[in-house]
Protein backbone atom coordinates (compact mmCIF):
# COMPACT_ATOMS: atom_id res chain seq x y z
CA UNK A 1 0.00 0.00 0.00
CA UNK A 2 1.11 3.53 -0.78
CA UNK A 3 -0.20 6.67 0.85
CA UNK A 4 0.20 10.32 -0.03
CA UNK A 5 -0.72 12.72 2.75
CA UNK A 6 -0.94 16.46 2.14
CA UNK A 7 -0.68 19.07 4.87
CA UNK A 8 -0.35 22.81 5.30
CA UNK A 9 -3.63 24.03 3.88
CA UNK A 10 -5.46 26.68 5.89
CA UNK A 11 -7.22 30.02 5.77
CA UNK A 12 -4.92 32.91 4.84
CA UNK A 13 -5.34 36.55 3.88
CA UNK A 14 -4.76 37.78 0.35
CA UNK A 15 -1.11 38.58 -0.23
CA UNK A 16 0.18 36.04 2.27
CA UNK A 17 2.36 33.02 1.60
CA UNK A 18 1.77 29.37 2.36
CA UNK A 19 3.75 26.15 2.04
CA UNK A 20 2.09 22.81 1.38
CA UNK A 21 3.71 19.44 1.98
CA UNK A 22 2.92 15.99 0.69
CA UNK A 23 4.60 12.91 2.14
CA UNK A 24 4.62 9.52 0.46
CA UNK A 25 4.84 6.35 2.51
CA UNK A 26 4.31 2.62 2.20
CA UNK A 27 5.65 0.09 -0.30
CA UNK A 28 7.91 2.35 -2.35
CA UNK A 29 10.90 1.29 -4.41
CA UNK A 30 11.26 4.59 -6.25
CA UNK A 31 9.34 7.80 -6.76
CA UNK A 32 9.44 9.35 -10.20
CA UNK A 33 7.51 12.51 -11.05
CA UNK A 34 5.50 14.25 -8.35
CA UNK A 35 3.05 17.05 -8.77
CA UNK A 36 0.46 19.40 -7.37
CA UNK A 37 -2.99 19.99 -8.76
CA UNK A 38 -5.85 22.08 -7.47
CA UNK A 39 -9.59 22.19 -7.79
CA UNK A 40 -11.50 25.39 -7.20
CA UNK A 41 -15.20 25.30 -6.28
CA UNK A 42 -17.27 24.49 -9.35
CA UNK A 43 -14.23 23.98 -11.55
CA UNK A 44 -12.24 21.08 -12.88
CA UNK A 45 -8.99 19.95 -11.33
CA UNK A 46 -6.05 21.76 -12.91
CA UNK A 47 -2.30 21.38 -12.99
CA UNK A 48 -0.27 23.57 -10.66
CA UNK A 49 3.25 22.18 -11.03
CA UNK A 50 5.24 19.01 -11.46
CA UNK A 51 8.77 17.94 -10.65
CA UNK A 52 10.74 14.98 -11.96
CA UNK A 53 13.05 12.76 -9.94
CA UNK A 54 15.91 14.75 -11.46
CA UNK A 55 14.46 18.04 -10.28
CA UNK A 56 13.11 19.35 -13.56
CA UNK A 57 10.03 21.47 -12.93
CA UNK A 58 6.98 22.48 -14.93
CA UNK A 59 4.40 25.07 -13.99
CA UNK A 60 1.01 26.15 -15.20
CA UNK A 61 1.41 29.56 -16.79
CA UNK A 62 -0.70 31.31 -14.16
CA UNK A 63 1.48 29.93 -11.34
CA UNK A 64 4.89 30.86 -12.75
CA UNK A 65 6.74 33.32 -10.58
CA UNK A 66 4.46 32.90 -7.55
CA UNK A 67 4.64 29.16 -6.84
CA UNK A 68 7.69 26.96 -6.38
CA UNK A 69 7.65 23.18 -6.31
CA UNK A 70 10.47 21.24 -4.68
CA UNK A 71 11.09 17.79 -3.29
CA UNK A 72 13.12 16.05 -0.66
CA UNK A 73 14.08 12.66 -1.98
CA UNK A 74 15.25 11.35 1.36
CA UNK A 75 11.87 12.13 2.89
CA UNK A 76 9.79 11.22 -0.16
CA UNK A 77 8.14 14.58 0.22
CA UNK A 78 7.09 17.22 -2.27
CA UNK A 79 6.48 20.84 -1.32
CA UNK A 80 4.60 23.73 -2.86
CA UNK A 81 5.64 27.21 -1.76
CA UNK A 82 3.01 29.79 -2.69
CA UNK A 83 3.40 33.57 -2.55
CA UNK A 84 1.11 36.55 -3.15
CA UNK A 85 -2.00 34.46 -2.76
CA UNK A 86 -5.30 35.76 -4.07
CA UNK A 87 -8.88 34.56 -3.75
CA UNK A 88 -8.42 32.88 -7.14
CA UNK A 89 -6.01 30.45 -5.46
CA UNK A 90 -8.73 29.10 -3.19
CA UNK A 91 -9.38 25.41 -3.65
CA UNK A 92 -8.43 21.92 -2.67
CA UNK A 93 -4.80 21.14 -3.47
CA UNK A 94 -3.91 17.58 -4.33
CA UNK A 95 -0.53 15.97 -4.77
CA UNK A 96 0.23 13.00 -6.93
CA UNK A 97 3.22 10.79 -7.51
CA UNK A 98 4.30 8.18 -10.01
CA UNK A 99 5.62 5.41 -7.81
CA UNK A 100 7.31 2.10 -8.54
CA UNK A 101 6.35 -0.15 -5.64
CA UNK A 102 9.07 -2.78 -6.21
CA UNK A 103 12.16 -3.28 -8.33
CA UNK A 104 11.31 -4.02 -11.94
CA UNK A 105 7.68 -3.11 -11.41
CA UNK A 106 5.51 -0.67 -13.29
CA UNK A 107 4.82 2.91 -12.26
CA UNK A 108 1.50 3.58 -10.64
CA UNK A 109 -0.02 7.02 -10.18
CA UNK A 110 -1.19 7.74 -6.66
CA UNK A 111 -3.18 10.71 -5.35
CA UNK A 112 -3.52 12.25 -1.95
CA UNK A 113 -6.82 13.22 -0.35
CA UNK A 114 -6.24 16.94 -0.72
CA UNK A 115 -5.74 19.89 1.57
CA UNK A 116 -7.99 22.95 1.61
CA UNK A 117 -6.51 26.36 0.91
CA UNK A 118 -8.81 29.33 1.42
CA UNK A 119 -7.65 32.84 0.62
CA UNK A 120 -9.72 35.61 2.12
CA UNK A 121 -9.78 38.99 0.47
Amino acid sequence: QVQLVESGGRLVQAGESLRLSCAASGNIFSINAMGWYRQAPGKQRELVATITSGGRTNYADSMKGRFTISRDGAKSTVYLQMHSLTSEDTGVYYCNAAITPYAGGLDYLYWGQGTQVTVSS
